[in-house]
């Protein structure tokens, strides 16, 4: 009896401790959701009928701000223009749609998240620089529609870049 009462124990301690871990790997799996946040301004809501290629969107009137390889922070110059951009749009009432873009490198979900990463950083900063921000959309294309289709560096360079178009 002694013996029956024993193992008994003994399994039950040990399912106890297997349970803990059990429930430890839970939560880790998780971990996160309560605690996730949007650490950017939300995006408005989309505009019926506004399409970064549409025949309503004004494209090529400001020039593309460039990124380095695999990289989404806005250098130094580009930054300029950004803030040249701001300037011109503070006056106008137009939506405004940024639109990210990759070079081949890298997957196709990788490039298009990168693409938005890109398009981000612009709209966030438009948006430092004064902007509302539920005048700024954005978009990504990832490696979609590149500026040069070339497979060499100066190619590449050109491909890694945010396009604005301003709604007419």
């Amino acid at each position: 009896m002694k013996c029956i009462l024993s193992s008994f124990l003994i399994i039950a301690i040990s399912m106890s401790f297997s349970a803990c871990a059990t429930k430890k790997s839970q939560q880790q799996q998780y971990a996160g959701v309560d605690g996730d946040f949007i650490n950017s301004t939300p995006l408005p809501e989309r505009q019926e009928g506004t399409n970064f290629f549409g025949g309503n969107v004004q494209r090529g009137h400001y020039p593309p701000i460039y990124f380095r390889f695999d990289n989404f922070t806005i250098g130094a110059g580009e930054l300029e223009k950004v803030r040249a951009l701001a300037a011109d749009l503070r006056g106008s009432s137009s939506t405004v749609i940024i639109a990210g873009f990759t070079d081949s490198r890298g997957t196709e979900e990788y490039n298009r998240a990168l693409g938005e990463r890109r398009a981000n950083a612009v709209r966030e900063s438009l948006i430092r620089f004064g902007l509302n921000g539920n005048r700024l959309q954005t978009v990504s294309f990832g490696m979609e529609k590149p500026a040069d289709p070339g497979n060499g560096e100066a190619a590449c360079s050109k491909n890694r870049r945010a396009e604005i178009g301003v709604t007419k």
